[in-house]
């Protein structure tokens, strides 16, 4: 099965920073770059961490109300710190956590959501920085068009993967939507399909309504052909 990798998906080159790049240097390459965050890197492009917007933004929320209206903020000594701070070195978050350029879009997805990050450094074997990858260029795997998603589900899952008859599934894809009919050799390659296709690329979810003809997953009596419902989300 085919999976874009992140180092189909990563920005580059990437703007970086070094440790004594000063706060008003990094605002001024967020705003003239159109970017949420930049790498912080050491002389040998290693990432040491990340600053983005939010560790910037946390001087101007320090601030008080020139009003006197606005409640008075009182953030721990770790915001504290970072408010105080004029280089990258003190605005950055690090250990910076970072991807591989040999990942797919789903390892990296699921490395951001643990994180509770919005974008990740791209390092190479030595962690020297190779790119960036955001949560939107993640989601570019689901501008894949219809007709690529039923082509790979048709012949690489189907046929050549799991070896079912060409022509027994029919495959029908609408805005990533897969929809599965047809009858397969046993039940226990019902969910094997309807898992499979669920990780193919840009699709969104999956619906299968297949027969089997030999019930493999349990001791259950012989009998005619049966069918098996599935309507799985991806």
């Amino acid at each position: 099965m085919w999976h874009r990798m992140v180092s189909d998906l990563m920005t580059t080159p990437v703007v970086g920073v070094r440790r004594d790049t000063g706060f008003k240097e990094i605002a001024k390459l967020l705003a003239e770059h159109d970017i949420t965050a930049v790498p912080v890197v050491d002389d040998d492009d290693r990432v040491l961490g990340v600053v983005s917007e939010a560790d910037l933004l946390r001087k101007e929320a320090g601030l008080l109300d020139p009003a006197g209206l606005l409640p008075v903020l009182r953030p721990g000594p770790a915001d504290r710190a970072k408010a105080a701070a004029t280089t990258a070195e003190g605005l950055m978050n690090s250990p910076a956590v970072a991807a591989r350029p040999q990942w797919t879009a789903v390892e990296a997805a699921q490395v951001m959501e643990r994180h509770h990050v919005k974008r990740l450094p791209v390092v190479d074997e030595a962690d020297r920085l190779v790119g960036l990858v955001s949560r939107a260029d993640l989601l570019r795997v689901f501008l894949r068009g219809d007709s690529a998603i039923r082509e790979e589900i048709s012949g690489e899952v189907l046929v050549r993967t799991l070896g079912v008859t060409p022509g027994a599934v029919t495959v029908r894809v609408v805005d990533g939507r897969v929809s599965l009919t047809g009858t397969v050799e046993r039940a226990s390659l019902v969910p094997v399909v309807v898992r499979l296709c669920q990780g193919v690329d840009g699709v969104v979810d999956v619906a299968a309504e297949l027969h089997h003809r030999v019930d493999d997953t349990a001791s259950a009596p012989p009998g005619p052909e049966t069918s098996h419902r599935a309507g799985l989300a991806s």
